[in-house]
Order: structure tokens, then sequence, then C-alpha cells
């Protein structure tokens, strides 16, 4: 069976974004970059791909991605409407229209979305990319976490899960360090 992975980077207060989705305050090293190239290519969008000499990079571990609408939108800036061509897209919104058939927008339940995803009978996990508000509504369906710890407070911004208090327990399973002080820990549902 698929499994639901919410692939993540994060500040030391839990913050995957500052308040204007920011995310370039993270600090990132060659070494770590270079093994996010070979261990997650899928996890980057097209046009960076593109840039860094991955477009034909095959996929490692994902093969779907769901993400937020929030999490969809600085892609029209680039201007793409298709940002991760290279995986089955769906974003998750009862207001966005998007005219890309390489795009889907799920406007229904989320949770039964993934369910769907992980019932099918080939494939590669399913990649959430983000928000946080959709990340707490999947909380019952993520089975790991690849969490990328990076060493800086950001103070305020879009938080990793942003919902309802629901303890739930992940064990960890796996950690990996970078000479930048960012840690990649993986933790697996308990």
């Amino acid at each position: 069976m698929r499994k639901l992975v919410y692939y993540i980077g994060v500040s030391l207060d839990g913050y995957i974004a500052g308040p204007g989705a920011e995310f370039d305050f993270y600090p990132v090293s060659d070494q770590m970059i270079a093994w996010i190239n070979e261990r997650y290519p899928e996890t980057l969008p097209t046009h960076i791909r593109k840039l860094v000499g991955l477009e034909n990079a095959p996929n490692q571990v994902f093969d779907t991605l769901v993400m937020g609408r929030g999490t969809y939108e600085p892609a029209l800036e680039v201007p793409t409407t298709s940002p991760y061509s290279h995986l089955r897209q769906y974003v998750v919104s009862s207001t966005l229209k998007i005219d890309d058939p390489t795009v889907t927008v799920e406007t229904g339940d989320p949770v039964e979305l993934v369910k769907r995803l992980k019932a099918e009978d080939t494939g590669m996990d399913v990649y959430l990319c983000g928000g946080g508000k959709l990340a707490a509504a999947l909380l019952p369906e993520i089975d790991e976490i690849i969490l990328k710890s990076y060493p800086v407070v950001a103070g305020a911004g879009v938080p990793m899960f942003s919902g309802a208090f629901r303890p739930t327990l992940f064990t960890p399973a796996q950690r990996k360090s970078f000479d930048n002080g960012t840690q990649v820990t993986w933790l697996t549902r308990a």
C-alpha cells in the first residue's frame, strides 16, 4: 500500500514558511542540496529541476503530490500552472480554478482523496507538500514525516500543522545531519 509522506522543512519554532510565504531564510549548503538532488529529486519544482540539470531525473520516492492552495499559488508567479509536472498533482481547494489538465483540483474531503490514492494497486508514495492547514486535516492519514529541521527561528509564519489539538505519536526511525546545522529526521506513525 502506498504511504502518505509529509516531506517538509521547518524552523526551530515550527514554521514551514514566513508570514508572506517566505522560505528563503532557511540556511542551505551545497552538501544538503546535493543530497536532496540525489535522494528526493522529485521534490524540486519542475522549473528548479531544469536549472540544476535534473529535468530527466527519475522519481526516487514519490509519483504523486498533494498540496493546499497556499502552497500552489506561488507557482503562478513563476509563472506556471503545473509546478511539479513530473508528478501527478492534486491541489486541495474549494475556490481555486486551474485550467491545466496536469493539475487536479480536489474540492472534496482531502482525507477521502488520500485514502483513494493510498489504495491504488501500483505506484510510489504520495508526497504531502504542504501547507499547515492541509497537513492538520490529513494528520490521520500521514504515515511518515521526513522533517528537515533548520537551525533558525522564524518568529512567525505558517505552522507545520495548523488545526485542532490532536496529539499523534510518531517514532524517529533515522536522522541525518548536514554541515549547515540542518538535521533530517524520518518519523513513522507509532
